[in-house]
């Protein structure tokens, strides 16, 4: 099954405390269906000291959201949009823009 939202993405949050805002995907996790953006859904998670984290305490981190709730935007016309599939020539299958009709990658 193919999600259709890669990693390095720009996409747009369509739903929840976010709505609205845009960032990139840091990473996509197709088992649960859910997306790691930058800079949004940030949660503050408590610490104890370790290797990782010296010193310990609050720390602020992303937390994953459905990839329900995301559109991705369009690199050619900056929309939200739904992405479509085509067929170019040598047979290879690539993302298209559903709103300009270009290809995505």
């Amino acid at each position: 099954m193919s999600l259709g939202i890669k990693k390095e993405d720009t996409v747009a949050v369509m739903a929840g405390k976010y709505k609205g805002k845009n960032g990139r995907v840091l990473r996509v996790d197709k088992t649960s269906g859910k997306v790691l953006i930058e800079k949004i859904n940030v949660i503050k998670k408590h610490m104890k000291p370790s290797k990782t984290y010296a010193q310990g305490g609050i720390i602020e981190k992303e937390a994953p959201i459905q990839i329900s709730n995301v559109m991705l935007v369009c690199p050619k016309c900056s929309k939200p949009t739904r992405i479509g599939a085509a067929v170019l020539d040598g047979g290879k299958k690539h993302r298209t823009c559903k709103k300009c009709k270009e290809v995505i990658d």
